[in-house]
């Protein structure tokens, strides 16, 4: 196959002052075929130039011969791992926790009326979601519980972002309590504790409401604390037994200011270790739950 290299004059002026000047630049091309502004932008690429303001190019010539190799002709970056989402999709009227109203979801601004307002050819939708915070898979964070704990707004980034997953599979326990005992094992500091326990294949049933759901005990919440974990999250519909009224488990995590994410799903996916949790929440003031796009990044 015919390869093509490119010959030109180029002038580079820069958005902070200054310029560049090229007298016989030659470049790889992909094709006979190529245009002045497909060329310049293959020669700030090539040269890593940042904030160019102008390119202009002159003498332009083409021809046939073989590539000398691109910079920025290598194999394209890869993501450091696999992502895997852990979080429930959100959709008009559905229910997270029973009792609690589904989301409300409808137009702003439609599609039809933005015509009117733009030039034609562009639309735009905006769109108005109406919730109670406890929706969907979701983040409390202490102002949830404690009047004086942090908000969403006053939870530190590196809380609920790029943490060190310990995963703790419960599937196939007889008893819906994790206590302290089943923990015991797992060396939980500074990491995201998921406790996977399969209830979230109940998810849109009668049956994810249930007072049989799994759930984090007193004694293995205070158990956390003390082992020092950065988050725990859970896949059932409360980290409490809902049960009874008390919820000690949501009261000695905030209160230790670990955040809890509840609603998981997609727990299944990972690995014992290995994987780096990333749960957060928009930073809203005196706002205590919000909805996350939970999801983990494996690492290969």
């Amino acid at each position: 196959m015919t390869e093509y290299r490119a010959a030109f004059d180029a002038d580079v002026t820069f958005l902070n002052g200054g310029g560049l000047q090229a007298r016989g630049f030659r470049l790889d091309v992909p094709a006979a075929e190529v245009t002045e502004r497909a060329l310049a932008d293959l020669f700030v690429r090539e040269l890593g130039l940042l904030m160019v303001g102008e390119v202009r190019l002159r003498d332009v010539r083409v021809f046939a011969e073989a590539h000398k190799g691109l910079r920025t002709s290598g194999a394209p970056m890869r993501r450091a791992g696999r992502l895997v989402e852990l979080n429930h999709v959100i959709t008009a009227g559905m229910t997270t926790y029973p009792g609690l109203p589904g989301p409300e979801i409808t137009p702003h601004l439609t599609r039809a009326d933005s015509r009117g307002r733009y030039a034609p050819g562009t639309e735009f939708a905006i769109d108005r979601i109406s919730m109670v915070g406890n929706t969907g898979t979701y983040l409390d964070s202490p102002f949830h519980r404690y009047a004086d704990g942090a908000d969403l707004a006053g939870v530190p980034l590196d809380a609920v972002a790029d943490l060190p997953v310990v995963l703790v599979r419960l599937t196939g326990s007889t008893e819906p309590g994790v206590s302290a005992a089943a923990l015991a094992p797992y060396d939980v500091a500074g990491a995201a504790v998921l406790l996977h326990t399969g209830w979230d294949r109940h998810w849109g049933t009668d049956a994810y409401g249930g007072t049989d759901a799994p759930y984090l005990t007193e004694d293995g919440a205070r158990a956390l604390v003390a082992a020092g974990a950065g988050l725990v999250g859970i896949d059932s519909v409360n980290i409490d037994s809902t049960a009874g009224d008390a919820r000690p488990a949501h009261s000695i995590l905030l209160a230790a200011g670990i955040p809890v994410l509840e609603h998981l799903t997609g727990l299944d996916q990972l690995p014992p270790t290995g994987a780096r949790l990333h749960a957060a929440p928009p930073r809203v003031r005196d706002f205590g739950t919000f909805p996350v796009r939970a999801y983990a990044v494996l690492t290969e």
